[in-house]
């Protein structure tokens, strides 16, 4: 049985406690550059696939999942099907893509399964309701019989000239949330896509490749005259912002913390949770690439 010396010291310990605690809490940091007042969110993860798998699928859905349940940001649906890209009302318990407030393509391949009505309220998700969108990797690899989706994304893979290498990436725009953690010229082994249908005026390229570095000699995969090859870029469609990066192909690529930071902060950016601009700035010159 506890002392009535023994009750106030615990009493009198839990307030001091409590008084550090309160102290402590009104000696936070400001809040991280571009920070905007934070509520849970919803993302949809599909990595359904109709064309090439990627191994690297469950590892970004997998990281996806982690991030939003380790920052206490959102929580995550993960789908390989396509059920829930409709604003129908569904039974047993599905939520339709109004419930969710980000819509993620891991590596989707080949002609989803979506009908008209379905493709009509995924555009009008991002489009008119302000929604955002990630893809991720072959999320470029989709769709080529949608012309909204290529619109949407910013264009369609086509090949990739250097397989999986040694990329040697510039930073363009070091001010925006999902790649100020890079410096300005940097290398990551992964696979980098050549765009089609893709013009640089048209999105706000984050990352490129270092065109002064890479090997063009007996390479037929090669199709881009200009060698302007975009690693990641943002762009607006209608309302909604919109995040791609080619990277991400490999697993590995998924325990880099560079690689998850990139999506970290582009899921939170799509989000509207940060800022970042959308607008499209000329190609670095060949002096300041090399800086």
């Amino acid at each position: 049985m506890p002392t009535l010396r023994t009750i106030a010291f615990l009493c009198l310990a839990t307030l001091s406690f409590s008084t550090i605690s309160q102290a402590q809490q009104t000696e936070l940091p400001p809040p991280a550059p571009h920070a905007k007042e934070i509520h849970l969110k919803h993302v949809l993860v599909i990595g359904q696939t109709k064309g090439f798998e990627h191994d690297s699928i469950s590892a970004a859905m997998a990281a996806i999942y982690n991030m939003g349940h380790d920052s206490g940001l959102w929580d995550t649906e993960l789908r390989t099907d396509t059920e829930l890209l409709t604003k129908k009302k569904l039974g047993n318990n599905a939520k339709n893509i109004d419930y969710f407030d980000v819509l993620i393509f891991a590596s989707t391949t080949g002609e989803l399964d979506m009908d008209d009505s379905q493709k009509k309220d995924m555009m009008s998700f991002i489009h008119d309701d302000g929604k955002g969108f990630v893809g991720i990797h072959a999320a470029l690899d989709t769709n080529y019989k949608w012309p909204e989706y290529g619109e949407m994304i910013g264009g369609w893979f086509d090949q990739h000239p250097w397989t999986t290498f040694q990329a040697p990436i510039v930073n363009e725009a070091p001010d925006f949330p999902a790649v100020r953690h890079f410096p300005h010229a940097f290398v990551k082994f992964d696979e980098i896509y050549q765009p089609k249908e893709w013009s640089r005026d048209k999105v706000n390229v984050l990352l490129s490749l270092d065109p002064a570095k890479l090997n063009y000699e007996n390479n037929p995969r090669i199709h881009r005259t200009d060698h302007d090859f975009a690693v990641a870029w943002t762009k607006m469609y209608g309302k909604g912002h919109v995040f791609y990066s080619t990277l991400g192909h490999t697993e590995e690529s998924w325990q880099d913390p560079d690689i998850r930071s990139m999506y970290f902060e582009a899921i939170k950016w799509a989000l509207g949770m940060t800022e970042g601009s959308t607008d499209s700035h000329p190609r670095p010159t060949a002096s300041v690439q090399n800086k």
